[in-house]
């Protein structure tokens, strides 16, 4: 209940985001490969910013 009003760290918004985007990669790859190629594409970008992040610290 605490933490109700706590702030996301810029690492924990791109885990969000990296996840949203490989459920959405997930689900295209029954519809359209291309595009979710294109989707797991972007989340390996971010999946790199993610390790960067990471290494710094």
């Amino acid at each position: 209940m605490f933490g109700l009003f706590k702030k996301k760290t810029p690492l924990e918004k791109l885990h969000k985001r990296y996840e949203k985007l490989m459920e959405e990669a997930f689900v295209l790859s029954r519809k359209d490969r291309r595009a979710s190629d294109a989707k797991t594409a972007e989340a390996e970008d971010i999946l790199a910013e993610i390790k960067k992040l990471e290494t710094q610290k």
